[in-house]
């Protein structure tokens, strides 16, 4: 049952109601992340691969292809996948309920009648089972207001993470929009090296994750959830992780510590449901990374504004 809404936009979200078209998102977004992958310049930690929240759903940005640019869009507004391109006038097919084999024919073939050839490893990664996605047809719903519900939160959690990202003036992450996790989220780095990372994500090479990792990082996000773990919720870690960061005192007091995942949680609802979800939100995104920095000995003073020291 939908909890009422407060007097805000943030939208409601249903677990059970936008598990299914969740899903199916989630496989959707694996094979336009994975053509940016491809095509992008490499960055560090990855950072050529992640998508972004738009003002209508979500966005390849940018991508050049020869001397051209061309940009996947996830449109919730029109519920349409549109390509654009320098060189050509915009094309695209409606966003309704199809398998994921569909989506991948579908896209590739808008993308060869563009001209822009790109070859992608054809499974996802960080999920298990990898169905290849020519295969799939297990994952295939789709419900508009589901799917634009979801965008709505990134799109209203992303506004508040790029508040809290203004604060910091050492290496920060852009508000990324990962595909692998289908999760958003923001990273703080101290400057310094971190050990070497022992992987652990399913379809995941190790080498990725050791680059990944390979700073010491405050990382925070938000996450739809899964079977596992049937609730949206923001999270909040570091890594690496000092023995005493579990136990440091965060807010809002609805915040958690789960010593099975190392992580601090906040539920969406929660937020959803207050009468300041930006405040109660920053609250956690502000303690949870003084958690990481105080148990871990960051140089604060050189890496905050000093509006924050």
């Amino acid at each position: 049952m939908e909890t009422t809404k407060r007097n805000h936009d943030w939208p409601v979200l249903d677990f059970a109601r936008i598990q299914p078209t969740m899903e199916s998102l989630h496989q959707w977004l694996q094979i336009v992340g994975k053509i940016r992958l491809r095509t992008m310049p490499w960055q560090n930690h990855s950072w050529h691969t992640a998508l972004y929240v738009s003002p209508r759903g979500f966005s390849t940005n940018g991508i050049p292809y020869g001397e051209e640019v061309f940009q996947i869009d996830f449109d919730f507004k029109k519920h349409q996948l549109l390509i654009q391109c320098s060189h050509r006038e915009p094309i695209g097919f409606a966003l309704e309920p199809m398998t994921v084999a569909r989506f991948h024919q579908l896209l590739f073939e808008k993308l060869e009648e563009l001209g822009i050839k790109v070859k992608i490893h054809g499974s996802p990664n960080e999920m298990e089972p990898a169905i290849p996605f020519k295969e799939n047809t297990v994952n295939k719903a789709y419900d508009p207001e589901a799917a634009r519900n979801l965008w709505q939160a990134m799109l209203k959690s992303s506004n508040v993470f790029q508040e809290f990202r203004s604060e910091f003036i050492g290496k920060c992450s852009p508000v990324h929009l990962f595909w692998g996790a289908f999760d958003l989220a923001v990273t703080r780095f101290s400057g310094k090296g971190a050990p070497l990372h022992q992987g652990g994500m399913p379809n995941m090479p190790l080498d990725v994750m050791q680059e990944a990792y390979s700073r010491e990082v405050s990382s925070a996000g938000f996450w739809p959830g899964s079977s596992d773990f049937p609730f949206p919720a923001f999270y909040a870690y570091a890594y690496p992780s000092h023995e005493d960061f579990g136990k440091q005192a965060v807010e809002p007091k609805e915040a958690f510590y789960s010593e099975d995942m190392g992580e601090f949680f906040l539920k969406y609802e929660d937020v959803q449901q207050s009468e300041d979800p930006r405040g109660m939100l920053i609250s956690f995104l502000q303690t949870t990374y003084e958690a990481a920095a105080n148990t871990s000995k960051w140089d604060r003073q050189h890496l905050e504004s000093p509006s924050k020291q």
